[in-house]
């Protein structure tokens, strides 16, 4: 296998505040250059492609070009649009030799050998490979449309004088019906493809409203298969999943040296 890695890092990052979050410090290192050290130790991967924000490019790689340079990481230009664009953009600096491309979160560094060691050997004979975790809490479907504010109810005259200054809000959302969740997974990174596959599906339109990768493969009428994801391979959303992620990490097995199939 020939991999090639895509890292779609355009994203603003809303609701992790106004530090970046791909700056943030994880165990004496940023966390993008985590993640780009479970890949660049990899002996399956040739080639990493970091796709940076648009119209702000200079200053990504004032910041990280250094360190990504020193594991020969290629810096792109990543989309406006959305993710699906950053991907797509990013697939036009595949290097030909490539047989298969792996498409990972920039913001999900605890990836461990085990779980890529699983990811990869299931995509040596299978087209789409997509890491994932069962779900363990009851599953509800609910109307968002119908949502309605369940808070404390204040005097009407002072209410509609003040508004809601002072007011505890609570909306609330009717349920339709609870799922049977034995039938449900939450999907996780690096999902990993045949490099054609995964071309052809991003040379259609329409992609605005995939979430992930597997989504605009699953668009061509292709089988995507699931295996055994980590639950500690989590995504760095807000600033209490960074405190996880540095749990995580001081309690993960150091990593083997590459090449080293045994860890020893």
């Amino acid at each position: 296998m020939n991999l090639c890695v895509i890292i779609p890092a355009a994203g603003r990052s809303v609701r992790f505040g106004r530090e970046d979050k791909l700056s943030s410090d994880l165990g004496g290192r940023a966390v993008l250059l985590r993640t780009i050290e479970c890949f660049a130790r990899r002996d399956e991967v040739s080639s990493i492609i970091v796709a940076g924000p648009p119209g702000d490019l200079d200053t990504f790689k004032d910041r990280f070009g250094a360190a990504l340079g020193f594991h020969g990481v290629t810096i792109v230009e990543g989309g406006e649009a959305g993710r699906w664009e950053t991907v797509k953009r990013a697939l036009a600096h595949v290097p030909e030799e490539s047989t298969h491309v792996a498409v990972h979160d920039a913001a999900r560094p605890n990836v461990t050998d085990v779980l890529l060691d699983r990811i990869l050997v299931a995509a040596g004979s299978l087209p789409a490979v997509v890491p994932s975790t069962p779900l363990s809490s009851t599953i509800k479907r609910i109307d968002p449309d119908a949502a309605i504010d369940a808070g404390e109810s204040g005097d009407v005259l002072a209410d509609a004088i003040l508004g809601d200054a002072g007011r505890l809000a609570v909306p609330a959302t009717p349920v339709e019906e609870t799922v049977d969740r034995r039938t449900l997974v939450a999907a996780q990174t690096p999902q990993v493809f045949e490099r054609s596959l995964l071309q052809r599906a991003y040379d259609r339109d329409g992609l605005d409203h995939a979430t992930d990768d597997a989504q605009v493969v699953e668009g061509l009428g292709e089988t995507v298969h699931v295996v055994e994801g980590d639950p500690g391979n989590i995504k760095i959303t807000t600033p209490r999943d960074l405190d996880l992620a540095r749990a995580l990490l001081k309690s993960q097995p150091k990593p083997r040296p590459a090449g080293d199939p045994f860890g020893s």
